[in-house]
């Protein structure tokens, strides 16, 4: 198909505004990427990632544009989870059937790549220019060292805001009458950890899983990287007796981790040491509507909306916008306003969906997950899918190993949770859980 050839801007060279260079650049589209840091392909990784978790919906969009293949190459798949209860033995889940698992990937390594991928493509990056101002009718630019000082005027096309959860395209269309916005912090914060590789460069975890140390209000969890090291994160409220706020001393930290997490005490210096030097984030969940302005402007990814980070989908979701994006562009060509009307409603119900599945998924992993009844219920969920698979497939595989709609994985994952209900409240559940009855009952109820 032919596209007329536009003149784009995307701002921000992260994860979502390189993948849609890349793709926008097939179109035969002049792009060049605006970001107000320094490249990332020169930097310190800054201690406030998490590992990502690539799963279908991600590979789907990578596929696409002929990368998926290139990414593999610095990923580790993870088929199952690794549970470390106090007290307990290890002992893993299986996420989904066989052949299914989620990939971990650094995102500083991530970034890096895609932003070569998009510059070997013919996109030009602007590193350390800083937008201060959109004029959405105009589809114009000004960027300048200081808000206050001289700007320089670029003129675009079109504009992608792809600049994260506090972006600057978002804050200006943020001022038109009857734009919604909402953005809700938890209380809980994160930061990050490492665990460092054995002398001779092996794992020191198993390094096919996803590491959750539950433990209620607060929980810990890793992921494997290629050089032996896991990456791992901390989330625990700010405030309150077992805090952030609450570890002062060097002293506090040991007890800390001695007391909690007494596997990974083999690691207790590098642990430390992260500890006091990386900053504890905090996290948002971020909601706007509309996402584009006439056929100028359009929200992508987190700037749209920003989402918790317990289901491993932000940036699954962000680069499902993309894939949905160019369906949409084969199918209107040059009609930017079609495009982007049909764009923002299709999108917006699913990033609604995955937000609220993302901040559910936090309190099943850091309370639920040990406890016996929901452990027990998972069991049943589990036997009766594998006697009928076609009748019952967990949200957890229809959020991540499935590309159907996110607002479908909720609706679906609802009724389950109240056909579950009825279930665990039969007298004995315990003793008859794989019996006829149960699953003769389940059947009904579905």
């Amino acid at each position: 198909m032919i596209q007329t050839q536009k003149k784009v801007a995307i701002i921000g060279s992260g994860l979502v505004g390189s993948l849609l260079a890349i793709y926008l650049k097939k179109y035969g589209h002049d792009i060049t990427v605006f970001d107000r840091r320094p490249d990332i392909r020169n930097v310190e990784f800054s201690g406030r990632s998490i590992n990502l978790a690539m799963s279908n919906r991600g590979w789907n969009a990578l596929h696409e544009v002929g990368i998926e293949e290139e990414i593999k190459k610095i990923a580790i798949p993870l088929d199952k989870r690794a549970m470390h209860v106090v007290g307990q033995p290890e002992y893993y889940q299986k996420y989904g059937k066989e052949g299914e698992a989620i990939w971990s990937i650094s995102r500083g390594v991530l970034n890096r790549k895609m932003i070569d991928l998009a510059e070997e493509a013919g996109v030009v990056f602007k590193f350390e220019e800083k937008v201060w101002d959109v004029d959405l009718p105009e589809g114009k630019l000004f960027t300048g060292e200081t808000e206050k000082g001289a700007w320089q005027e670029y003129q675009y096309d079109l504009i992608f805001g792809c600049d994260g959860a506090f972006s600057r395209v978002r804050h200006k269309m943020q001022r038109r009458s009857r734009f919604d916005y909402s953005q809700d912090f938890i209380d809980v914060g994160y930061k990050e950890l490492t665990i460092a590789a054995n002398e001779d460069g092996t794992h020191k975890l198993d390094r096919h899983s996803f590491h959750i140390w539950p433990r209620g209000k607060f929980m810990l969890i890793a992921m494997p990287n290629l050089d032996g090291s896991f990456t791992c994160t901390l989330f625990m409220p700010f405030e309150g007796e077992v805090s952030f706020e609450n570890i002062k001393t060097n002293d506090d930290a040991k007890d800390f981790f001695k007391t909690y997490f007494p596997n990974v005490m083999q690691d207790l210096d590098n642990l430390l040491l992260d500890f006091f030097k990386n900053p504890t984030s905090a996290m948002v969940t971020m909601k706007c509507f509309p996402w584009t302005y006439w056929d100028k402007v359009a929200l992508v990814g987190d700037s749209a909306h920003a989402i918790v980070p317990f289901y491993g989908q932000g940036m699954n979701a962000g680069f499902e916008d993309i894939f949905v994006l160019d369906a949409l562009i084969k199918e209107h060509q040059d009609d930017w306003h079609t495009i982007f009307e049909a764009y923002e409603k299709v999108r917006k119900p699913n990033a609604d969906a995955i937000a609220e599945l993302s901040y559910r998924n936090f309190v099943e992993m850091s309370s639920k997950t040990a406890d016996p009844k929901f452990l027990l219920q998972k069991k049943i969920e589990k036997y009766f899918a594998s006697q009928h698979p076609d009748k019952w497939i967990p949200v957890y595989s229809r959020v991540t190993f499935s590309d159907r709609p996110y607002a479908e994985a909720l609706a679906e994952g609802d009724a389950q949770e109240a056909i579950m209900k009825e279930v665990m409240s039969l007298p004995n559940i315990e003793e008859k859980w794989n019996s006829a009855e149960v699953e003769n009952l389940i059947l009904s109820l579905l």
